[in-house]
């Protein structure tokens, strides 16, 4: 059995870790916070450009462009999303398990040396050059700081890569953010635009909470909104859409910016991912430390009653003696 001192060092180590944990669960709190902002100061207006783009595009017979076509794949880019720094449970675990099952496919199907990625976070940029990848421009510095510019440089490259027929194809691998207690892997086709992805796409986030107990998920996976629409609603599209100027001069304008933006909703959507998962991770870090103290606490006092019964013993047994 440990001695009074150890159990006592194992206490104070203990509760110095708590203490780390929980002030780092309430930093990841705090950001989780600014990053839900800008998610819903963004999301309305890229959702229903998004919205309006594919619907357009959709109700007409043939493609309108060469970024809504499909051609045989040759070679393929991926976009890969994860964070700059660890302590945030399985996230980036879970993304580049993904990409490796992504990449494996692909090499499987087209050969090797048919995939390159475009890596969005040190930690999977160090594991991509790791396995050897093809990688390209390395964007760590976004996951730190989001920022728009860079997202359309990035958009125009892969555009001009795809146009020019350098990549047949464009996918893009990261969190979607849900709610604090759900973030959803996704894979999501960034060229050619997928037209189908509209009519199924997840519209539904929770972006007021912060509670990621087990309770709350539950209450949100049973109050999920429906999505019929009843009757003496107005449909939200039609496909009687008039074109003006001209049909290349509006898609010249709107394409460019939805794909800007899609890179940009994924990357906000990454970020809030992390800091959601790095919240129930240090929380729950926090909890165990409760619970290892609890369980030192308890041992502490045993040994010590213990260490007090046997002296007493010896004193008492030392004056019967006498």
């Amino acid at each position: 059995m440990p001695s009074l001192k150890e159990i006592k060092g194992r206490i104070a180590s203990v509760n110095s870790t708590r203490k780390i944990t929980s002030a780092m669960k309430m930093v990841a709190s705090s950001k989780l916070h600014h990053a839900q902002v800008a998610i819903q100061n963004m999301l309305p207006y890229e959702t229903m450009l998004e919205h309006i783009l594919k619907s357009f595009l959709a109700a007409e017979a043939e493609p309108q462009t060469i970024f809504d076509q499909e051609r045989p794949v040759k070679r393929v880019a991926i976009v890969v999303f994860s964070s700059n720094s660890s302590l945030c449970g399985g996230f980036n675990a879970n993304v580049i398990k993904l990409m490796q099952r992504t990449v494996d496919a692909y090499t499987q199907e087209l050969g090797q040396g048919s995939v390159e990625v475009w890596p969005i976070g040190r930690k999977v940029a160090e594991k991509a050059r790791k396995l050897g990848y093809d990688v390209q421009c390395d964007y760590a510095e976004l996951i730190d700081h989001p920022q728009v510019r860079q997202c359309i440089d990035m958009a125009m490259e892969l555009g001009r890569r795809f146009a020019e027929g350098e990549v047949d194809r464009v996918e893009i691998l990261y969190h979607h953010f849900k709610s604090a207690g759900s973030q959803i892997l996704t894979n999501k086709t960034f060229l050619p635009i997928d037209l189908e992805a509209e009519l199924g796409r997840d519209h539904e986030r929770d972006l007021t909470s912060n509670i990621a107990t087990k309770k709350a998920q539950d209450y949100l996976r049973k109050n999920r909104r429906q999505r019929e629409t009843k009757e003496g609603e107005v449909a939200p599209l039609n496909d009687n859409f008039i074109v003006e100027p001209d049909m290349n001069t509006v898609l010249s304008k709107l394409l460019p910016k939805m794909a800007h933006l899609m890179l940009y909703t994924a990357l906000l959507d990454s970020v809030a991912s992390e800091h959601a998962a790095r919240m129930v991770a240090m929380q729950t870090a926090t909890d165990n430390a409760d619970e290892l103290l609890r369980q030192l606490n308890l041992q502490y006092n045993k040994s010590r009653q213990q260490a007090i019964t046997s002296e007493l013993l010896d004193i008492v047994g030392g004056s019967v003696n006498n």
